[in-house]
Formats: structure tokens, sequence, C-alpha cells
């Protein structure tokens, strides 16, 4: 399938997008594409990134995979091992706090504003969605772009709902989209607490949504997250991700 690269100029440099659209000449191909933004997670762009992406466009989208790291040059890690080793974990938790929610929203408004002129897209009605923090970054950007963000949807998110006064939650009043979120079990990104501070401010706003807790680890729907990776539970957030925005984004 075709991939795009495009360089995206922001307040803070170039960033690099990944713009994966279907084959030419399939039926759901014609017309102006559906417009998904992916986020993906902790460990940046890398095969498998493009490789969910693809599995996107393939039914009909055009996917931007979003590099949002771009500010600090070159950047990945193995999931296997960083997190266990303290060095490396520290190392992974700067860069995710420099590569704020708020700055990835200025990022992925001047991405909608370089496709917006395209007659091959359709910009007015978006979908966002992430893995891990990448889950928190769609989240996020349904409260901030509200006026273009049509669907939205966090899987094994962290930190979308904290005491933090940043918490993405606190914009639930601001939020047209409709929202899904696949809940890994037992995460410590993502705590009982966390959930009930989550329901309590979409149900409150009115935000349609759902809400799904999955008997799998965190990282469950990415191939290569070895040990946390489960068949089911991914084939089950393809499918809930391709019904949510085959309703909203057609």
């Amino acid at each position: 399938m075709p991939v795009t690269e495009l360089d995206i100029h922001t307040s803070d440099g170039v960033m690099d997008v990944h713009l994966h659209t279907p084959d030419a000449g399939r039926a759901d191909a014609a017309g102006p594409l559906p417009v998904a933004i992916l986020y993906p997670d902790a460990a940046g762009v890398r095969p498998v990134a493009h490789e969910m992406a693809q599995r996107l466009a393939a039914e009909g989208y055009a996917v931007a995979l979003t590099n949002y790291y771009y500010r600090y040059g070159p950047f990945t890690f193995d999931l296997t091992t960083a997190f266990r080793d303290p060095d490396e974990r520290a190392k992974v938790m700067t860069r995710l706090a420099q590569a704020d929610p708020q700055s990835v929203v200025r990022d992925t408004a001047a991405l909608l504003d370089v496709l917006a002129p395209r007659d091959d897209l359709r910009t007015d009605r978006v979908g966002a969605y992430g893995y891990c923090r990448g889950g928190l970054m769609a989240f996020t950007l349904a409260g901030a772009l509200p006026e273009r963000v049509a669907a939205a949807a966090s899987f094994h998110g962290g930190g979308i709902a904290t005491e933090e006064p940043t918490s993405p939650h606190h914009r639930a009043g601001d939020i047209q989209a409709a929202l899904y979120f696949g809940i890994a079990a037992d995460d410590r990104t993502c705590t009982p607490e966390q959930q009930k501070l989550l329901i309590a401010a979409l149900d409150a706003a009115g935000v349609r949504y759902e809400l799904e807790q999955y008997d799998a680890p965190h990282g469950f729907a990415v191939p290569d997250h070895v040990g946390a990776y489960d068949e089911a539970a991914a084939a089950r957030h393809w499918e809930k991700l391709t019904e949510l925005f085959a309703r909203e984004l057609r």
C-alpha cells in the first residue's frame, strides 16, 4: 500500500509523519478518505507501527503515523528490557516527559492544517487512536480539538485520568467525539481509582463512550510487545476500532 513521507513544520521543528493509504482502485478508496491519526506506544515509530497503520489503511483510511519524539532525534528502545533496567527506564521516562500531550496536540493541529487543502482527504471529522502513551495522546486530542475529532480510541492507555490539572479527563465537557477505551488488566498506569475518575467525568459531561476491560496485560494489542501481546485481545481491539471509525468517520 502507498506510504507518503511528510515533513510537518511545527513551532518546535519538523515532525516526520508517514501517511499510509489504501491501494488505488479499491471501492472503499474512492472519494475523500477519512483521516486517522495513529500515536504509537512509548517505543515510538518502528516496523510494527507501520504494519498496524497499514492494517487500518487497508480498510479505506488515510492513516497518519506520527513521530512525537521528533524534537529529540532518533529514539528507539527494546520493550522487553527497557523497563527492567533502571538506567534505560530513566531514559525512556525522560523522553516521555519531554513529549508532553499538549505539545503533541499542537503538532497534530499543524499536521491537520497541512492535510486540510487536499481534496483526496476528509479532515473535518478525523479519528485518533493510540497505544500506551499514544492512548493518552488520542484522548487528549479529543478534548483539545473537539471541532475536528469525531472519534478517538485509547488502548492500554496510561495516565488518561489522574489528579494532575493537565489530565485530559478534565476537558470531558469539551469532547464531541465518540470514545472507546480498551483497559488492560491490572494496569499500574490506569488503576481502578483512575478509571473511576475517568468514568465520572465522562458521565457528568454526557460523552458518548465505551469502556471495556480486557483480560490481558498492558501492551496486549502491539505484536512486538513480547510477554504482553495477546492474540485474542488484539483481535478484539481491531474489531472495536474499525467498528468505531466506520460508524463515526464514514
